[in-house]
């Protein structure tokens, strides 16, 4: 289905990019924001997730914290994975990939190094969206934007490759809110695909369902809501995991990393309800292939 304007109604998993835009928009909208996102607005109207609409009446109280729990970890999320890449870059590496990008628009909100390439990998139907809606606010990207329309299920690093990615130089790869939504098996062969075009020096930042996540959130989830569709959490070790793939991980909470924003949480440790520990890995030489 298409909307008034065109575009290809939002629908499954990439609709969910439509209600992370959202939360980041409200967040924009603060007196005090971790972060700015003038686009986001702009995506969330486009896909009817307008932050200004009042929340659903048949919304109840657990409903209600469970999506204030959600909102809060892209909150968190997005400022973990800016200075991740403001890290990267200021290190010399100069091309950025975004897995599964959806309405991401760091390359037009992030002050890019001369020479950045970032690479926005996603399907053809939300990257279409997406160019719809930046034609509309005429964005101009502040570095060397390539999209590149390809499933994750399919041959995407030959896509990648096709589009100008050169795996002998580092890159800082971004899979945020993404794993969550794809099986064990989908997650490590990608993040084997990923260590093979990594050279060293190379860089990663992750976001991974925190352990008791889908006990949580899918039991009662409505049909069509993003923890509807979550299928995989972090493994008891991802430190190790990461490691047997060639990778020196650290992990952080939500809690911790919202701590040191000045954002900290108000429930007990016990009740947190945030989606996804954090992970900043680098690719170390010994390690690389």
């Amino acid at each position: 289905m298409t909307d008034a304007a065109g575009r290809a109604e939002p629908s499954g998993v990439w609709a969910t990019a439509l209600g992370a835009a959202r939360v980041r928009a409200m967040e924009t909208a603060r007196e005090q924001p971790l972060f700015r996102d003038p686009l986001a607005q702009a995506f969330a109207i486009a896909g009817g997730r307008d932050p200004g609409a009042p929340p659903s009446p048949r919304a109840d109280e657990a409903a209600r914290r469970r999506w204030l729990g959600v909102a809060f970890s892209i909150v968190i999320r997005t400022k973990f994975l800016d200075d991740l890449l403001e890290r990267a870059v200021a290190s010399g590496v100069r091309q950025v990939v975004l897995l599964g990008a959806g309405m991401d628009s760091r390359a037009f909100r992030t002050d890019w190094p001369e020479g950045t390439w970032l690479f926005e990998v996603d399907t053809a139907e939300p990257l279409d969206f997406k160019a719809s809606v930046l034609r509309q606010e005429r964005a101009v990207p502040r570095c060397e934007r390539i999209t590149v329309p390809v499933d994750l299920h399919e041959d995407w690093p030959g896509a990648l490759a096709a589009a100008g990615h050169d795996p002998a130089q580092p890159t800082v790869w971004i899979a945020e809110g993404l794993l969550i939504y794809l099986p064990e098996d989908a997650v490590q062969s990608l993040l084997e695909r990923v260590g093979a075009l990594s050279a060293a020096g190379s860089r990663m930042g992750l976001t991974l369902g925190s352990r008791g996540v889908l006990e949580r959130f899918r039991g009662d989830a409505t049909p069509g809501s993003a923890a509807s569709m979550w299928v995989w959490e972090m493994p008891e070790d991802p430190v190790g995991w990461l490691d047997g793939l060639g990778w020196e991980a650290e992990t952080f909470t939500l809690r911790e990393r919202a701590e040191v924003y000045g954002r900290p949480m108000l429930t007990p440790s016990q009740l947190d309800e945030g989606a996804g520990g954090l992970v900043s890995a680098v690719r170390a030489a010994h390690r690389a292939r």
